[in-house]
């Protein structure tokens, strides 16, 4: 999953960035004034944008609305020193899905906005289940038939992903799209290398395959085997 923050104190803009990579498992973008944040908004495709209000250039409530009026549908989890309950309610009607007052608990803003990235994608649920295949995404595990599958880093992020689309076919981009900050240098094979580092610890020795690639149209995470899919 890939995040935006835009915040312009650096330091919390940097600690927030931090909790998401590293209790989330999220690629994340940085944006410390409001016409930048808008301008990566715009250009990117994100699962989570954290916005805080007061923002130098454009002020967050006006980047929001912009950002809704686009057409962008990602949660946007709003950081504010506001608490009364007009500015919580004007803020929620203008397209935000949640908000935290600072000062807040890091830990806290990491559920939320793993809270909100499953709702986005119509995954309520923290654990998603594909055949005999569970993925727990508020532990980062994933089970095959009851038994621990120990995956690399980016393995996960990219079968977190796939299920998260489970039984849609996601081609090579959205993969990279979703999975790299804005200043990843994009190298060609890198997606082939972990489907195939995922097929080996999931798929390898079952009858059942779950991983498939449509050729020239990408990956689709589902239990059936059809037509023209090269599992």
């Amino acid at each position: 999953m890939r995040a935006l923050v835009v915040e312009d104190e650096k330091r919390l803009g940097q600690n927030v960035a931090d909790g998401l990579r590293q209790c989330a498992g999220y690629a994340v973008d940085l944006a410390d004034d409001g016409e930048s944040g808008l301008f990566m908004a715009e250009s990117n495709e994100y699962d989570l944008v954290v916005l805080d209000l007061m923002l130098p250039k454009l002020p967050g409530p006006v980047l929001l609305e912009r950002y809704r009026r686009s057409g962008h549908e990602a949660p946007v989890l709003v950081l504010t020193a506001r608490n009364d309950k007009q500015s919580i309610i004007r803020l929620l009607n203008a397209g935000a899905d949640d908000y935290l007052s600072k000062p807040f608990d890091l830990g806290e803003l990491v559920a939320r906005a793993k809270a909100l990235v499953r709702r986005g994608k119509g995954k309520p649920q923290p654990v998603l289940s594909i055949g005999n295949l569970e993925i727990n995404v508020a532990e980062r595990s994933v089970k095959k038939a009851g038994r621990l599958v120990e995956l690399l880093p980016m393995e996960y992020r990219v079968l977190e992903y796939l299920a998260s689309r489970s039984r849609a076919v996601v081609s090579k981009t959205e993969l990279l799209e979703h999975l790299y900050d804005y200043n990843w240098e994009k190298f060609g094979n890198v997606i082939e290398v972990y489907i195939s580092g995922l097929r080996k610890k999931i798929d390898s020795g079952s009858r059942t395959k779950l991983i498939h690639t449509l050729r020239g149209h990408g990956y689709v995470l589902r239990v059936e085997a059809n037509a023209g899919l090269d599992q």
